[in-house]
């Protein structure tokens, strides 16, 4: 009787502190703010690349991110990124210009990416004269501790080969 009496009381403490856990509440989605920030992000990369100045563009990348442009080994690190562009912004007739087509975040609020169209000049290095380049981008961002986006890698594809600027 007394073992009856034991398991039944076990058996209620059981279903009690069973009704007392609560699954763990699901994180808040963020992704319309989150998305909104990318976009917002990649608004500020367009300002920072047209400002020609290598520091502030390799603000927008983490330490580890990659780069990859059209005719160009790939770039790894910051500190990478940062001397290859120098000779880059330097050029009289560099200008970028991109427009987002799209953007999204993870539902966990930690990864993200905008793609797009874009458009550079830059000086052929052969001949000197200015070039256009159109074609899309990929960008990936993380989230960082912050709460700042940085790029964690860069993907520029062309349409076709660079063509002499019209004058």
């Amino acid at each position: 009787m007394r073992n009856r009496a034991a398991l039944a009381g076990v058996g209620i403490l059981t279903l009690a502190l069973a009704a007392c856990t609560q699954a763990p509440s699901a994180p808040p989605d963020t992704r319309a703010a989150d998305e909104k920030a990318l976009r917002d992000q990649d608004a500020a990369s367009l300002a920072a690349w047209n400002s020609k100045d290598p520091e502030k563009v390799a603000a927008l990348y983490a330490d580890d991110a990659t780069m990859v442009i059209p005719n160009a080994p790939a770039i790894h690190g910051k500190e990478a990124m940062r001397s290859g562009l120098k000779e880059a912004l330097a050029d009289p007739n560099f200008k970028l210009d991109f427009s987002p087509t799209g953007a999204e975040a993870s539902k966990s609020g930690d990864l993200g990416y905008v793609k797009g169209t874009y458009t550079v000049t830059a000086s052929d290095p052969k001949v000197k004269k200015p070039t256009v380049e159109k074609g899309n981008y990929l960008i990936v961002y993380k989230k960082q501790a912050d709460g700042s986006w940085k790029i964690i890698n860069d993907f520029a594809s062309p349409e076709a080969a660079a063509a002499p600027a019209a004058k």
